[in-house]
C-alpha cells in the first residue's frame, strides 16, 4: 500500500496495483448481525430448490418413497443450494460460516419443534383429567380401573415425588458441591482418581443404582421399601451430575479473585466460602437443576426401592411410596381411556413440577457475579458504613511532633 504526502496533515491512500496494471477491489466488510433482504431471498430460493428437487425425485424421476426420506433429501438439497448461492456473493470462509449458521439454526428449530410437540401432545392427551379438582387432591384408594376420572387422583404421587426429591437434594447438594470444591482446589493422584470415578458414574444406568440400593439397604440392612430408600437411589443418579457441573462452574471463577483473597491473608476455607462459592452461585444453581431434572424423572430405581401404593403415605421411612413417573408408567399400561388420561395428566403435572423447581432454583441462584439487587446493594452499603465507622473509632489520633523553642539562651549569639 502506497502512502503519498502532498501537504502537511494530508494523507492520501491508494490501492496496491496488480502486476497487469489494475487495482485490487477494496474488501467489503461482512455484516455479522441481522438478516438482510438478500439473505432472506437466498434462504427462500434454496428452500424452494430443495422442495422441488425432492418432489421430482420422489414423484417423477426415482422410485423413492417415505416421509423421512423426503424430508432428508429436501434438507440436503437445501443446504447445497444455499451454499452455492452464498458462494456467488462471498469467499470460502464466509460461505462456511453462513452454512454452519444455517445448520445450527436448523438444529435449534428441530429441537424446539420436538419440545413443543411433546408438551402439546401431553397436554392434549391429559385434557380430560386436568380440569377436575379431585385429580390433584385425591389418591387412588377409592378408584378402580373402570371408575371415571371424577374419582381418584395423583395426590399420593405428587407428595411422594416431592419427598423423594427433597431427600435426594438434601444428600447431593452438600456432597456434590463439597466434592466439586475438592476437585477444584486440590491436586494429586487421588483427585484424578475421584474425577475418573465421577465421570464413570455419569453413565451409570439407573437400574444399576436401584439394584445397588435394593441390595444394600433392603436385603443386607433389612430396611423396608420406602421413600427414603428411593431417595438414596435417586441420589446415586444425581450426585455425579451435580459434581461434574459444579466442577466446571468453579473452574470458570477468575483466579485473580482467589489470589486477591489469599494476598489479604484469608485462609483457604474462607476464600472458598466467601469468594469462590458466591461468585459461582448462579452456575451452581444450574448444576442443581441438571441433577434434579435427572433424578425427578427416574422410574426403575423407585420401583425397586419404594414399591407401589395406591394410598397417600407421608412417612418416608416406613411403607411403600410412589412417585409421579412411576404413576405415569402404571396408568398408561392400562387399556382403559380414563387411566390413560390420568397417566398423561400426571405427566403434565410432572412437567409443571420441574418448571416450578427450576424457577425456585433460579431465584435462589440469584444474579450473576457482581450484579446485586436492591436489597443486596443496601446491605452492602450498610456494611461499608459500619466498617468505616469501626475504622474511624479504632484509629488513634496522631500527635504532632514537638517543636523546640527557638528563643536563644542567655550568652548565646542571636
Amino acid at each position: 500500500m502506497t502512502v503519498l504526502l502532498d501537504k502537511p496533515r494530508t494523507l492520501t491512500t491508494t490501492l496496491p496495483r496488480r502486476p497487469g496494471g489494475g487495482q485490487d477491489v477494496p474488501e467489503r466488510r461482512r455484516a455479522l448481525g441481522g438478516i438482510g433482504r438478500g439473505e432472506v431471498l437466498n434462504l427462500a430460493g434454496a428452500a424452494a430448490t430443495g422442495l422441488c428437487t425432492a418432489v421430482l425425485l420422489f414423484g417423477r424421476l426415482a422410485p423413492l418413497s417415505g416421509a423421512l426420506g423426503f424430508a432428508v433429501v429436501t434438507y440436503l438439497v437445501f443446504l447445497v443450494a444455499y451454499a452455492l448461492l452464498a458462494w456467488l456473493e462471498d469467499d470460502g470462509p464466509a460461505v462456511r460460516d453462513r452454512l454452519m449458521t444455517v445448520v445450527l439454526w436448523s438444529a435449534a428449530l428441530l429441537l424446539f419443534t420436538g419440545l413443543v410437540m411433546v408438551v402439546t401432545f401431553t397436554l392434549w392427551r391429559g385434557k380430560d383429567a386436568l380440569p377436575h379438582g379431585n385429580f390433584f387432591t385425591q389418591d387412588m384408594t377409592q378408584a378402580g380401573p373402570l371408575d371415571p376420572i371424577t374419582v381418584g387422583g395423583i395426590a399420593h404421587a405428587v407428595l411422594g415425588s416431592l419427598i423423594m426429591i427433597a431427600i435426594s437434594l438434601a444428600i447431593t447438594i452438600p456432597l456434590g458441591v463439597a466434592c466439586a470444591v475438592y476437585l477444584n482446589q486440590m491436586s494429586g493422584r487421588f483427585v484424578r482418581f475421584v474425577r475418573t470415578v465421577v465421570e464413570a458414574m455419569t453413565a451409570l444406568p439407573s437400574i444399576v443404582a436401584g439394584l445397588f440400593v435394593y441390595a444394600t439397604w433392603i436385603l443386607i440392612l433389612h430396611f423396608p421399601k420406602s421413600g427414603l430408600a428411593a431417595g438414596l437411589a435417586i441420589s446415586v443418579m444425581m450426585l455425579p451430575i451435580i459434581i461434574r457441573a459444579s466442577d466446571v462452574v468453579l473452574r470458570l471463577v477468575p483466579g485473580n479473585l482467589t489470589e486477591a483473597a489469599e494476598a489479604l491473608g484469608a485462609p483457604r476455607w474462607r476464600t472458598v466460602w466467601h469468594v469462590i462459592l458466591p461468585t459461582a452461585r448462579s452456575g451452581l444453581a444450574t448444576a442443581v437443576i441438571l441433577g434434579t431434572a435427572r433424578g425427578i424423572g427416574e422410574t426403575s430405581p423407585v420401583l425397586l426401592t419404594a414399591g407401589y401404593t395406591a394410598g397417600l403415605n407421608a412417612d418416608p421411612a416406613n411403607g411403600p411410596m410412589i412417585s409421579l413417573p412411576l404413576a405415569v408408567f402404571t396408568f398408561v399400561k392400562s387399556p382403559e381411556p380414563a387411566m390413560i388420561a390420568r397417566g398423561f395428566g400426571a405427566a403434565a403435572v410432572l412437567m409443571a413440577l420441574v418448571l416450578v423447581l427450576f424457577t425456585i432454583a433460579r431465584v435462589i441462584g440469584g444474579r450473576g457475579p457482581g450484579q446485586l439487587n436492591k436489597r443486596q446493594a443496601r446491605r452492602a452499603a450498610r456494611a461499608s458504613r459500619e466498617d468505616l465507622a469501626r475504622f474511624e473509632a479504632t484509629r488513634s489520633p496522631v500527635t504532632p511532633p514537638s517543636v523546640p523553642d527557638a528563643t536563644p539562651l542567655p550568652g548565646e549569639n542571636s
